[in-house]
């Protein structure tokens, strides 16, 4: 392990990378529902236009409303850019296991640069696809900084390296749509394609953040501690792709005490139902903001910023204190708050209902993530702790992959009130399931 000077120095380097790379990313956030009306007005006889015609019979026969195109094409966006990271990162990072780390982060780096440059070019909306195609598959390099921490710490100081993380997170997705919010406000009354700035800051920013990388990052993973064959790594990045051993835990399978792998699958099972049905109502919010209450793009910040806030203080000031005994109740909580938050988003027809909704979505985002990390965490010996959480941590994104379309889709059929109501009612399912969890391993919630 690198000494503690070398630890911190590696830790910071891990955290202004992420920092410079979650600012251009969560820049979108807010300009996504303008950036697809755009499209819809602009991109005559393009891609859009194309599947606007090819829906258009079965919208007709159930009555969408054509401003909820917008919500479908969107979703499925949102779901192919995270089944591509999905798909990559595992890859990305058995590769990084026999070439180092700095290589394969670079490569990735300049893989986001190149979908940024292409957004920024994007004048129609089959080049704002390849955009978001590219960066998909470009987008391992956050489980590689995670990866970075693993070599560097200890296994009793890992937490900090991972806080480091978390706070880089906190702070991009607090800062970041601001960010992309004010440039858009400002752009709007310029020549072209408003989304042109914000673009090019996202491209400013990448390319500082290479440099950054490239004369400050010292490789975390010595030659003597690197895999031998990139074929034994890519099979077992394979499996963190096929779903049903995902399901299984099957890299666990005769190295890890049955009892715990059963635990794990159980745990694997609410985790995926939170994140499906949370991820796909998370990701038509905006979408519900723009089309219910005519937010704009610099609205849509705002209330970024005051999810984030709330967030950061939570987890800054409560959620890292909370004592190991209470982290199953204190995740019993985090999914019993978020079922009665999308509720209220979708009921509300007033700003103090939705605020309140919004209230209690960041409350409960704040804690469930990280509590049910930290249950996983109990299982499974030190030396194969990274398969089960890498394994968990799958489960996770392969989620947040097909929740956005499915979520969308629903919008897109039955309207958002309907849908943020049925999705409430339907997160129940992943606090009953951890509730009977905890239960049979006879947890204290």
């Amino acid at each position: 392990m690198a000494t503690k000077s070398s630890q911190n120095a590696t830790g910071y380097v891990v955290f202004i990378s992420l920092l410079f790379d979650l600012l251009a990313f969560t820049m979108i956030l807010p300009l996504f529902p303008s950036l697809l009306d755009y499209y819809k007005q602009n991109d005559s006889g393009g891609l859009y236009q194309w599947l606007e015609q090819h829906i258009s019979v079965f919208q007709k026969t159930i009555g969408v409303p054509d401003k909820f195109n917008g919500v479908l094409f969107g979703g499925i966006l949102g779901s192919l850019f995270s089944f591509l990271q999905f798909a990559s990162s595992p890859i990305l990072g058995g590769i990084s296991d026999v070439y180092g780390r700095k290589p394969v982060m670079i490569i990735c780096l300049v893989g986001i640069l190149s979908s940024y440059i292409i957004w920024s070019k994007a004048t129609t909306f089959s080049l704002f696809v390849w955009s978001r195609i590219i960066g998909g598959l470009s987008k391992g390099n956050v489980s590689l900084s995670m990866a970075i921490v693993t070599d560097v710490y200890e296994p009793e100081k890992r937490g900090r390296g991972m806080a480091m993380i978390g706070i880089a997170f906190s702070v991009g997705f607090v800062f970041g749509p601001m960010i992309g919010a004010g440039y858009a406000k400002w752009s709007h009354g310029q020549e072209g394609a408003w989304f042109v700035q914000p673009a090019l800051l996202a491209v400013v920013l990448t390319i500082i953040n290479i440099i950054f990388v490239t004369f400050t990052f010292n490789e975390s993973l010595p030659k003597k501690n690197r895999a031998s064959s990139v074929a034994g790594k890519l099979s077992e990045a394979f499996t963190y792709i096929n779903v049903i051993d995902l399901f299984k835990f099957k890299l666990l399978d005769g190295v890890v005490p049955s009892e715990d792998v059963k635990k794990l699958r159980n745990l694997g099972t609410v985790y995926f139902t939170y994140l499906f049905l949370y991820s796909g109502l998370e990701f038509t919010l905006t979408f519900l903001t723009h089309n219910k209450f005519g937010y704009s793009s610099m609205q849509q910040g705002w209330m970024f910023f005051g999810i984030g806030i709330t967030m950061a203080i939570l987890q800054g000031g409560w959620v890292r204190r909370i004592p190991p005994a209470r982290t199953a109740k204190t995740a019993t909580l985090g999914l019993l708050l978020i079922s009665p938050s999308f509720i209220c988003v979708g009921m509300a027809e007033s700003p103090p209902l939705f605020i309140f909704g919004l209230f209690l979505y960041a409350v409960s985002t704040s804690i469930v993530v990280p509590c049910m990390t930290t249950l996983a965490s109990h299982y499974g010996s030190t030396s194969h702790k990274g398969k089960a959480m890498g394994t968990f941590r799958s489960l996770g994104a392969l989620a947040r992959a097909v929740g956005p379309v499915f979520a969308s889709i629903l919008y897109w059929s039955i309207g958002p009130r309907i849908t943020y109501c049925i999705g409430g009612i339907l997160l129940l399912l992943p606090w009953f399931l951890l509730k009977k969890t905890l239960k049979d391993t006879k947890e204290k919630i």
